[in-house]
């Protein structure tokens, strides 16, 4: 499994609706509260936040831009 840490990109692998949020939302990583817990940022094209939630990793993908980054 993809370790993820503080400031990766990532996307939901599942609706939030209570948060509003869908699957395949984006946002990132901004602080981690346990092991595998992460708060993570949603803004939209102009990096205004329009969403914070608290997400187990086992609901986020991380994003590649290059393949070299994939472990």
């Amino acid at each position: 499994m993809d370790t993820l840490k503080l400031f990766d990109v990532v996307a939901l692998l599942k609706d939030r609706p209570e948060e509003g949020l869908v699957r395949g939302q984006v946002g990132a990583i901004v602080d981690e509260y346990a092991p595998s817990i992460f708060d993570v940022e949603f803004s939209d094209t102009q990096g205004k936040t329009y969403a914070m939630a608290i997400v187990p990793a086992a609901e986020l993908m991380r994003l590649c831009h290059q393949l070299s980054q994939v472990a």
